[in-house]
């Protein structure tokens, strides 16, 4: 992006980017916001004065960091953030499956999602974790051969997690993992905030031939806390179009399909 026309850009679409960054990171520097939205760090620096008048983050030396009553919100909510974009993912992933392929896929609310989709495609075996997309599938009565991972409850998030999740993974070959990370970046790989939703994601990327990741726009340039797959290991993003154009192609330089 040019500075000068960046610059220009409206301050609440760019504090918008700026919530985004800093909920996949939790912290980030002033100096990397400035590189991410191709703006001066005076400009960043003032939309962090103004973002911490209004509560939203908190600025420390360098950049910022997220006040601690914002933290993530609970699963329920944050399934219905974004849902436009969601399902427009969702729809575009079911649409890679074949009938008679074996895929898993990781707890999540984008994954979620994606389950109401993939009740239409027939004759496959769904191996996953995620409590919310088994119960999908199983009221659904389809054909679906399901498969819920046993594990430990330990998160908002509707999953098994933990050593008997991982354990029972290591006993499948999926043609295709899908897994929903909260931040992707093309240099870096897949990241998630929960050091026990990236084992889980992890191990299911290492299982499958395939591995596809569903994020949305806000999630990709971005890293967190906990990486589980680097970009070479990477097949396929789905994305949705309101992904930059030079977003993608930085996707397709590191050598994975995206699809949006």
């Amino acid at each position: 992006m040019v500075q000068g026309r960046a610059e220009g850009m409206w301050a609440t679409e760019r504090r918008r980017r700026i919530m985004e960054i800093l909920t996949a990171r939790r912290q980030v520097s002033a100096g990397t916001l400035a590189d991410l939205l191709g703006v001066s760090r005076e400009t960043v620096r003032r939309d962090l004065v103004e973002m911490e008048k209004e509560g939203r983050l908190t600025r420390v030396h360098g950049g910022a960091v997220l006040p601690p009553q914002s933290s993530e919100p609970p699963f329920r909510k944050r399934l219905n953030t974004k849902l436009r974009e969601k399902r427009e993912i969702a729809r575009k992933a079911a649409g890679l499956i074949r009938p008679g392929q074996c895929v898993m896929i990781d707890a999540g609310t984008t994954t979620s999602v994606f389950a109401r989709e993939l009740i239409r495609v027939p004759d496959i075996m769904v191996v996953t974790n995620s409590i919310d997309i088994a119960t999908t599938i199983q009221n659904a009565r389809t054909n679906i051969e399901l498969v819920l991972l046993g594990g430990a409850l330990v998160s908002d998030v509707p999953g098994t997690y933990g050593v008997m999740t991982l354990a029972e993974i290591e006993r499948f070959r999926a043609d295709i993992a899908f897994v929903a990370p909260v931040a992707l970046d093309a240099a870096e790989g897949a990241f998630d905030f929960e050091l026990h939703e990236a084992e889980v994601a992890g191990a299911m990327a290492a299982q499958a031939r395939r591995v596809v990741m569903l994020v949305d726009h806000g999630k990709l340039g971005v890293t967190s806390r906990v990486r589980y797959c680097r970009p070479e290991e990477i097949d396929t993003l789905v994305t949705d179009t309101g992904a930059p154009a030079e977003m993608v192609r930085a996707f397709e330089r590191a050598g994975i399909e995206v699809v949006r």
